[in-house]
C-alpha cells in the first residue's frame, strides 16, 4: 500500500462525502428528465420514420439557396432546414419517405447550379423498421447493462452487482439526458457508442472493487469507520490510473470531433459525455453505494446479534 494513497485518503475523504455526490448526481439526472419530458430527444432517420438526404456540394454553397431547391422539387413536404457540416457538405431529414426519383431531381437540380461534382446519399426508414430499432436498441443497452451487473455478483458479491447496475444506468442516462438538452440527433452511432461507455465504465468500476476485495484480506472492516477508511484507500490507489486511463481516451475522442467526419461526430460526443460521466461514477458513485448498502448490511448484522450478545 503506497504511503501517497494514505496520505491522500487522510487528507481527502471522498466516501464521507457520498451524500454530496448523490444529490450532485440527483440534480443532473432530474434535470435531465425535466428536459427529456419538455424537448424530447432529436431522433435521427434510424429511429423516426423518413428520409436523410446528405448533400456533397464540393465548393462554397448557400443552405438558403438549397434549402430553396428543396421546397421547389417538393413543395407539400416537411423537412428540417438544410444545415452545413464541414465547408462542402450538407444535409436535411424529411418526416417521410421520398421516392428516389424525387431526391434525384434535388440532385440534378443542384449540379445545375454548382457543377458535376455534387453527389447525394440518401437513407430511408420505414415507419415499422424504426419502430423495431427503437426496441432492439433499447433491448440492447438494457440486457448489456443487466447482463455485466449479474456477471459482476457472481464473481464477486451481490451488493457489488447491484451498485454496479446503479452506476451504469447513471452512466447511460446523462449523456442521453445531455443530447437532449443540446438538440443533437440520436442514431445508430449512439446506441454503439453508449454500449461503448457500458464497458469502459465497468472496466473502471471492476479494477476499483477489485482493489478493494485485496485490501479487505489485510484490513480489518469491524466497523463502519473502518469500512469507510478501506474504500477511501483503495480509491486513492487506483484514482491514478482511472484518471490516466479516461484522459488517454478522451483526447482521442476530442480530437475525432474537430478532426473527424460529420457522420461518427455524434458517436465522438456521447463518448466524451458517457468517459466523464463513467469516470465520475465509478470513483464518486458506484463505490459509494457499495458503502451505503454494506453500511446497512451491518447494522442489521450489528442488530441480529445484539440480544445474543446481552
Amino acid at each position: 500500500m503506497s504511503y501517497r494513497a494514505l496520505e491522500y485518503a487522510d487528507k481527502y475523504n471522498i466516501v464521507k462525502n457520498r451524500k454530496k455526490f448523490f444529490v450532485i448526481s440527483w440534480i443532473i439526472l432530474v434535470l435531465g428528465l425535466l428536459s427529456m419530458f419538455t424537448l424530447g430527444l432529436n431522433l435521427g432517420v434510424d429511429f423516426k420514420a423518413g428520409t436523410r438526404l446528405d448533400m456533397y456540394i464540393g465548393k462554397e454553397f448557400s443552405t438558403t439557396d438549397i434549402d430553396a431547391i428543396v421546397r421547389e422539387k417538393l413543395p407539400e413536404t416537411h423537412f428540417t432546414d438544410v444545415t452545413a457540416y464541414g465547408e462542402k457538405q450538407a444535409f436535411t431529414r424529411f418526416e417521410e419517405t421520398i421516392p428516389p426519383e424525387k431526391l434525384t431531381e434535388i440532385e440534378q437540380a443542384l449540379i445545375a447550379k454548382y457543377g458535376d461534382q455534387v453527389t447525394k446519399q440518401e437513407s430511408t426508414v420505414d415507419p415499422i423498421i424504426a419502430q423495431e430499432l427503437v426496441r432492439n436498441a433499447g433491448l440492447a443497452i438494457l440486457f448489456a447493462a443487466l447482463g455485466i451487473a449479474i456477471y459482476v455478483a457472481f464473481r464477486f458479491q451481490f451488493l457489488i452487482g447491484v451498485a454496479c447496475a446503479i452506476a451504469l444506468l447513471h452512466d447511460v442516462f446523462i449523456p442521453i439526458a445531455l443530447f437532449s438538452v443540446f438538440r443533437l440527433e440520436v442514431d445508430l452511432t449512439f446506441i454503439a457508442a453508449i454500449l461503448t461507455i457500458v464497458g469502459y465504465s465497468l472496466n473502471d468500476t471492476i479494477v476499483i472493487f477489485d482493489r478493494i476485495r485485496e485490501n479487505e484480506r489485510t484490513m480489518k472492516t469491524k466497523t463502519i469507520e473502518d469500512l469507510e477508511h478501506l474504500v477511501n484507500v483503495s480509491l486513492w490507489q487506483t484514482m491514478r490510473r482511472s484518471v490516466f486511463t479516461v484522459v488517454t481516451v478522451l483526447a482521442t475522442a476530442v480530437a475525432i470531433v474537430f478532426l473527424g467526419s460529420e457522420g461518427i461526430r455524434n458517436f465522438s460526443l456521447v463518448l466524451i459525455f458517457g468517459l466523464l460521466s463513467g469516470s465520475y461514477s465509478s470513483i464518486f458513485i458506484a463505490a459509494q453505494i457499495w458503502v451505503s448498502l454494506k453500511k446497512r448490511e451491518m447494522n442489521k448484522k450489528r442488530f441480529s446479534t445484539a440480544p445474543n450478545e446481552s
